[in-house]
């Protein structure tokens, strides 16, 4: 029974060696058949992650149940999204390797083995495939000085949150005498009586998570690595780590440390107003689109963490359903990023976006509903994402924090209407090139979603409910 709970996670494991021998065949540059063949794998595993069976493995340390389903189906969206953008990128860029499309399986094989961690050492197996990758692809265009720098930062700045993690963890087992969640959720016990160095422990661990979901005070990083690292490889960075980390926080801090909630709701509520804060303000005189949308994803994560805070039912099904919707609409915002080029020479800045909407309008369009979306402008979808967690949080009677998010949301709408403004009003400076096919198809369909949400959003919040009665709220 172990092996077939974890099946999606060995299918995907089996897959990246052999793709990996496949990649070094002689007289045959086999990038463009790996990366297809990473797709399929991807496909496969979503297919068995939906279809597989409930339950715990390997002595509990492994768990799969709705919840884990749910998020892994999110990051598999989210690296099959990555690899189509990098797919003609990389080509055009001289990067085309075949590792490029291996290293993002095992990165997506550490986050599925992180959302279905229920241990403390299974959880750091899977933070260190994805980190160990990651550090890797962020420098993957190894002659450019600026992905060079951002693979060392990202390095040095990941190895100290391990090193948190590691640390935090010590404490929860020397003070509970276990590294399974179960354990560790019996060994808290009355929370008026929880032993202060499983509290230590547990900032520790928040401290480690914040980190990969780029929180403040823990963002110092993601500005730097966001811009210099390759454009697809951006549009990775801020969608399928960030969700499975924000999913793994909820299923540690709902799960074994429930019972702590007065400890860690104070933690969680100052990350989300200084996400939200820095991430609507440091944006606003950023020129670089990648600097931008690094901000704007801080931001974003604010959000999440909203829904966090309020530590109940209603806020963690918002948490769900926020990143889902962050989850397509920061694609389809790549995807026009990854699309500026002109005369075969890629572009960042905001105001090489001018007169898009005269020289290609289907994307302006596209860029337009995204924009639009991740202000909170309904009936978009990024404005059901925004409703959700602000209710949770009115409900909850965080009325400050919900305050705070619907002031931080007026400013942030300011540089997502400027690029709208860029697009329509500024004189254009000349047509982008052709857009490639894979480009198209995640815009069309990320557009698609973020207009269509609000007539069919029913699937999406009943799966986010399921997901969360699975951890008990």
């Amino acid at each position: 029974m172990n092996w077939i709970l974890a099946l999606p996670e060995l299918v995907l494991a089996v897959s990246g060696l052999v793709l990996l021998m496949v990649g070094v065949l002689p007289k045959a540059d086999m990038t463009r058949p790996v990366t297809l063949g990473t797709l399929g794998a991807l496909l496969i595993t979503a297919v068995l992650v939906i279809a597989g069976p409930e339950g715990v493995a390997f002595g509990g340390q492994f768990i799969s149940d709705a919840f884990a389903r749910f998020a892994k189906v999110l990051v598999l969206l989210g690296a099959a999204a990555g690899l189509l953008l990098a797919l003609d990128w990389n080509e055009r860029q001289g990067i085309a390797r075949f590792e490029f499309p291996v290293l993002i399986l095992f990165s997506t094989l550490g986050m599925l083995v992180m959302v279905s961690a229920n241990d403390l050492i299974t959880l750091y197996l899977g933070l260190e495939l994805l980190s160990l990758s990651l550090y890797v692809v962020a420098a993957f265009d190894r002659d450019n000085a600026r992905s060079a720098e951002a693979g060392l930062k990202y390095f040095v700045l990941g190895a100290l949150a391990s090193g948190l993690y590691l640390y935090g963890a010590s404490f929860a087992y020397g003070f509970s005498g276990a590294t399974g969640f179960t354990a560790i959720g019996n060994a808290v016990g009355d929370a008026s009586n929880a032993p202060f160095g499983l509290v230590i422990g547990l900032v520790f661990v928040i401290a480690a998570l914040a980190f990969k979901i780029s929180a403040v005070p823990f963002h110092m990083w993601t500005p730097d690595v966001y811009e210099g690292a390759p454009t697809p490889v951006t549009a990775f960075f801020a969608s399928a780590p960030k969700v499975a980390a924000v999913a793994l926080l909820v299923r540690v801090l709902a799960d074994p440390f429930s019972d702590l909630a007065a400890q860690w709701q104070n933690v969680i509520w100052l990350a989300s107003v200084g996400s939200m804060v820095l991430g609507s303000l440091a944006a606003l005189g950023q020129r670089n689109i990648k600097r931008l949308m690094a901000y704007s994803s801080i931001g974003h994560v604010g959000y999440a963490l909203m829904g966090l805070a309020v530590a109940n039912d209603s806020g963690l099904r918002g948490v769900l359903l926020y990143m889902a919707i962050y989850l397509v609409m920061n694609a389809g915002a790549f995807a026009v990023l990854v699309a500026m080029r002109r005369n075969g020479r890629a572009l960042e800045q905001v105001d090489d976006l001018a007169g898009l909407g005269r020289t290609d309008p289907a994307m302006a369009l596209a860029m337009a509903v995204f924009m639009f979306s991740m202000a909170g402008i309904p009936p978009l979808a990024g404005f059901f994402g925004k409703l959700y967690v602000f209710l949770a949080a009115v409900q909850g009677g965080f009325w400050v924090l919900a305050t705070i998010g619907v002031l931080t949301s007026v400013i942030s709408a300011y540089y997502y209407l400027r690029i709208i403004k860029v697009m329509y009003f500024d004189a254009e400076q000349g047509a982008l090139d052709p857009r490639p096919a894979p480009v198209s198809f995640v815009l069309g369909v990320a557009g698609l979603f973020n207009v269509l949400f609000f007539l069919f959003p029913a699937p999406i919040i009943a799966a986010a409910a399921t997901a969360v009665a699975a951890i008990g709220g």
